[in-house]
This record gives C-alpha cells, structure tokens and sequence, in this order.
C-alpha cells in the first residue's frame, strides 16, 4: 500500500515538527510514500527555511536533505514526474475550479500528481489544499 504526502508531511518524516510521530505512523502503516517531483526542491526550501528559523543547522539540514535523497534512490519515496503536458492538464483544471477556491500553483500539482496517479486521498496540514482536495475528486486526509 502506498500513501500521497504532499511537501509538508514529507518533511515531518525528517524534522520534529508538530504532528510529525503521527504523521510517521501513517507513512510506517501504508508502508511506502507517493509525493509529486516538486517534492524534490521543495523539501530543500523547507530545510532551508528551518536554517533561516534557526531551528536546524545548516549541516545538519544537509544530511536530512541527503537522508530524504537516499530514500527516494531507495524507494521510500516515489515521485511522480511533472513534464509539461501534465502541468497543462494542471492548469486547465485550475482554469475550472470555484472562484472562492484558494490554491497554490503546488498545491494544485500535488492534488493533480495524486489523481493521476490513482490516489483516492491526499494527506496533508496545508488548510487551502484541503479545501480543494474535493475539487481534485480526492478525500482528505490529515493527523
């Protein structure tokens, strides 16, 4: 079984975070992670950010940064390509969204990288992208 993490529960896998032992625990029990490609420099901006936060040393954020590599080389981690005409389709879908919906350009990539790829649910914190998550036709899910 495998379970779609978006960015933000990708990274409570390496840093102690608010929720990050539940968040574990879903990733130990579906027992492999799916997460779209934007995962990649998106987990070293949230390094970098705890950097910036002083809640991490840089080497340290390194090695978590490398840790979270390894285990996609490992297949902890698959991650869905996002070429160009899938961000197209991305962006037609948006162009059909509510005008009340507030989405970020990755956020939509995520909920998009979930349903192509036959997720039925997305796990996440980030409020906005459970809003939308419906629109995407996924149930959400978070700790």
């Amino acid at each position: 079984m495998s379970v779609y993490f978006d960015t933000a529960y990708i990274a409570k896998c390496y840093v102690n975070e608010v929720d990050s032992n539940e968040v574990r625990a879903v990733l130990r029990k579906a027992g492999q992670g799916c997460s779209s490609a934007l995962c990649i420099p998106e987990m070293a901006t949230v390094l970098l950010r705890h950097v910036r936060e002083d809640a991490l040393e840089k080497k340290h954020a390194a090695r978590l940064h490398d840790e979270f590599m390894n285990d996609v080389g490992d297949g902890v981690w698959t991650m869905i390509p996002v070429g160009d005409a899938f961000l197209e389709r991305i962006a037609a879908k948006v162009a059909t969204l509510d005008k009340r919906t507030h989405l970020r350009a990755g956020d939509a990539i995520h909920l998009g990288a979930a349903k192509e790829a036959g997720f039925g649910e997305v796990w996440t914190n980030d409020r906005h992208m459970l809003a939308a998550a419906l629109q995407f036709g996924l149930k959400r899910r978070s700790v």
